[in-house]
C-alpha cells in the first residue's frame, strides 16, 4: 500500500492524498478490505485498473506489476534483477561500441583535417621563373618563399582585406617567418644572389612548415603561448 501511494505521488498530479491517508491507516487490519475499483474511485489512482466483462480483469502499470511480483515471489525477484543486469550489460556494450566508433571517426576526421592543412599551408616549391624574378625588397622575397606571392599580388587578389598577407597568417607561419628572417640575414652577409636566396628560403619554409604541422606537441605549446 505504501508503494502504491508513493508511485501515485510521483506520476499522478490528481492523486487524493486525504483518502490515501485514511486507507493507509486501516491497511493491515483483519477487518479491512478494499477492491481495486474502490481504490481508484477514492484516490483517483492511475496505476491500477479493474475492468469487467469477458476480457476484463485487473491491470497494473509495469512498475507496480514488478513490485507486486517481487513481493509475492523471491524467485521472481531474483530473475527480474538478473534480467535487468543482463540488459544493462548489453546496453553498456552497445554504448562502448558507439564510443569506440566515435573515437575512430574522430581520428579519421582529424587525419583528413591534418592532410588538408598540409596541402594548403606547406609552401610549394617556387618555379624557375619566380627564382629568376628580381623582387624589390627582402620582405617580398620572404613572402614569395613562404606564401608563394609578393605583397602587391596578394593585395590585388584580396582587395576586400585590410593589411597585408602577414596579417592573415597562422601561428606556425609566423614562427617559420621569424626563422626565415634570421636565415636571410646570414644569406645576405654571404652575398648570395637573390634567386639563390629565394631557393634556399623556400626550402627552409617547406621543411619547417612540414615539421611543425607533423609535431602535435609543438603545435599545442605554440597555441598555448600565443
Amino acid at each position: 500500500m505504501e508503494y502504491l501511494g508513493i508511485w501515485e505521488s510521483v506520476y499522478n498530479p490528481i492523486f487524493n492524498y486525504g483518502e490515501f491517508a485514511i486507507i493507509k491507516s486501516q491497511a493491515g487490519l483483519n477487518s479491512y478490505k478494499i477492491s481495486v475499483k474502490d481504490w481508484v474511485e477514492k484516490t483517483n489512482a492511475i496505476g491500477l485498473k479493474a475492468t469487467a466483462g469477458r476480457y476484463g480483469g485487473t491491470y497494473a502499470h509495469p512498475d507496480i506489476a514488478f513490485e507486486f511480483g517481487m513481493w509475492i515471489s523471491p524467485h521472481f525477484k531474483i530473475y527480474l534483477i538478473k534480467e535487468f543486469q543482463r540488459l544493462k550489460d548489453e546496453e553498456n556494450d552497445r554504448l562502448k561500441l558507439n564510443w569506440d566508433l566515435q573515437r575512430t571517426l574522430a581520428k579519421v576526421n582529424y587525419q583528413i583535417h591534418t592532410d588538408a592543412i598540409k596541402e594548403n599551408l606547406i609552401p610549394e616549391e617556387i618555379t624557375k621563373q619566380q627564382s629568376n624574378f628580381v623582387y624589390a625588397s627582402e620582405a617580398d622575397l620572404l613572402n614569395v618563399a613562404l606564401f608563394g606571392l609578393p605583397a602587391k599580388e596578394w593585395r590585388d587578389i584580396n582587395p576586400d582585406k585590410k593589411g597585408n598577407v602577414r596579417d592573415f597568417t597562422i601561428i606556425e607561419q609566423l614562427v617559420v617567418l621569424s626563422n626565415m628572417e634570421s636565415i636571410n640575414a646570414l644569406l645576405i652577409q654571404q652575398g648570395l644572389p637573390q634567386n639563390d636566396k629565394l631557393t634556399q628560403l623556400n626550402k627552409v619554409a617547406m621543411t619547417q612548415m612540414r615539421s611543425l604541422l607533423d609535431n602535435k606537441a609543438i603545435l599545442k605549446k605554440l597555441k598555448l603561448k600565443f
